[in-house]
């Protein structure tokens, strides 16, 4: 498989192929095509772009994530984090604060440009990865599809056959998608948690279901095997794994360096574009160093443009970008359409004899699935709580099918995009994951644990989501291949695409809609 290589130091990193084959292009200000983000969008149109000999420039406001710490490994661990965990923090920020009420989860650590961020609006905060590879560095991996029906009604112009006939198959592949083998699962102790859950949701007469993974599974059960270095076994998860995650580094993004046209721009985060009078697109970016201190502040220009930088980076280039008229034309659905996938986390709290088991994999293999329920649609992935102790806690997180829908918008005495999600909406999604969570405590006799979350009274998480999804919604802001309208040659390829929903967690969504635009762009508007 092929590997990154790292080219250059002090916070800048161009990225390019080291091999027989290929030579790392030289250093652009320009190139024909510029890619903003390397994350699941980002990755795919950079290969595609690349494979179509197109030269092609992915500015990425976070880090290469190869050079191993003082420890001899990569990414530090969930339970022992250090100034690589997060992006520019004096303190973690995990999505547990608390365990029996103790501030024992979050630790103090030295502001670096680390893996995992989480930004903050005034009523909702929205985890994303820092870094080339995007999300798939921090996510548990994940890779499900969701229901035809469901996709067919949040995307009623797309052609559904076609995506599953097509680019969802094409995404699992290149993704690299497997399945836990059933027979391991049922026998390992690190799928213990698993299995509670799975007894108590069938108890309830609920129905659960295995869900396919990007880590490797045969990797994984090497790990617990004693022949190979724990990576999921080692409770490595949201702030990176070192091994048997086959994160976009190692797939889509090492396939589009091998192509010899692409090239990664590293700490460099864009924060303007405008259109010039030759219909090419000028953005402006600041490169920093690993203090987070602007070193330089440059201008590239590209004839075609993707935006990749997710569902919060995109949308707030291009609410800035209209509202201060670089982008003039910009439609009114812009910043509009943007929701939480209905993220909640809870936990139960089990019976003595219903032991959880001291080592669990922090990868999630199955989910609680009641999405046909059609008065409370919800589907729970059934998530780890690795501690090294038994602990005796059920932990979920819960996707609701949550109507409600924010917009961005733009302050111009700050320069900042706001965010109008509200409490009152997130209480939507508390009370579809209490009312089937309501039904398995009741047929198993457990309660929830309130001592998770920072409050001595909140037994649900809602002030947080993995999955932000909207704000340049296909078919409204963009065309049905996501060109923006208004702009030709300007594409979005991310979760900025998706109205605020798709059921089940989304990279798989993702991907596969980015395959679909590229596989239309390339043969309608680039020119020979």
């Amino acid at each position: 498989m092929l590997a990154l290589q790292t080219a250059a130091t002090a916070g800048l990193t161009r990225i390019g192929l080291q091999s027989a084959s290929a030579v790392e292009p030289e250093p652009v200000d320009n190139a024909p095509a510029i890619v903003i983000g390397s994350g699941y969008g980002g990755a795919v149109a950079a290969l595609r772009l690349g494979q179509a000999g197109i030269r092609t420039l992915v500015l990425e406001m976070g880090r290469l994530w190869n050079t191993p710490g003082s420890d001899g490994k990569v990414f530090c661990s969930t339970a022992a984090p250090d100034q690589r965990s997060m992006w520019f923090r004096t303190r973690t920020e995990a999505p547990l604060s608390t365990f029996l009420w103790l501030d024992v989860v979050n630790k103090d650590i030295s502001p670096y440009p680390g893996v995992l961020d989480r930004v903050h609006f005034a009523d909702m905060s929205v985890y994303v990865g820092r870094g080339v590879g995007g999300g798939s560095l921090v996510n548990g991996g994940m890779a499900v599809t969701p229901l035809p029906s469901y996709f067919s009604e949040q995307f009623p112009t797309v052609d559904a056959g076609e995506m599953y006939g097509t680019y969802f198959p094409r995404a699992r592949s290149m993704l690299g998608v497997n399945t836990v083998d059933p027979a391991w699962f049922e026998s390992t102790e690190w799928y213990r948690f698993t299995r509670i859950s799975r007894k108590h949701a069938q108890r309830t007469g609920l129905r659960t279901t295995f869900v396919p993974n990007v880590y490797d599974f045969g990797y994984m059960q090497r790990e617990a095997a004693g022949t190979a270095t724990r990576s999921a076994l080692g409770q490595e998860v949201i702030y990176g794994n070192n091994h048997g995650k086959r994160s976009l580094d190692k797939t889509y993004l090492a396939s589009a360096l091998g192509t010899g046209n692409v090239t990664i721009n590293t700490m460099e985060r864009v924060r303007a574009v405008h259109r010039a009078a030759d219909g090419t697109y000028v953005l402006t970016a600041d490169r920093i160093d690993t203090t987070g201190t602007v070193v330089e502040t440059k201008e590239y220009g590209c004839t075609y443009l993707f935006l990749a930088g997710g569902s919060i980076g995109t949308t707030e280039l291009l609410v800035r970008a209209r509202e201060t008229g670089t982008l003039p034309a910009l439609d009114a659905s812009v910043g509009t359409g943007w929701g939480t996938n209905g993220n909640v986390m809870l936990g139960r709290a089990n019976h003595l004899w219903d032991t959880v088991g001291a080592n669990q994999s922090t990868m999630p293999v199955m989910g609680i699935d009641d999405w046909a329920n059609t008065a409370n649609p919800v589907f729970a992935e059934i998530a780890p709580l690795p501690t090294g102790l038994e602990h005796w806690v059920s932990l979920y997180l819960a996707i609701t099918k949550n109507p409600q829908r924010a917009s961005f918008s733009y302050d111009a005495g700050t320069d900042k995009v706001g965010l109008g999600w509200t409490a009152a909406q997130s209480a939507v999604s508390v009370a579809m994951a209490k009312k089937l969570f309501d039904r398995i405590n009741l047929a198993n006799a457990t309660i929830y644990r309130y001592d998770l979350f920072g409050s001595s009274s909140k037994a649900f998480a809602d002030d947080f989501t993995y999955h932000p999804l909207g704000g340049c919604v296909l078919g409204k802001a963009t065309d049905d291949y996501g060109r923006v309208k208004g702009y030709p040659k300007l594409y979005v390829t991310d979760g900025s695409l998706v109205p605020g929903s798709i059921g089940v967690n989304p990279f798989v969504t993702i991907t596969a809609l980015a395959e679909r635009t590229m596989a239309r762009v390339l043969v309608e508007d680039t020119a020979p």
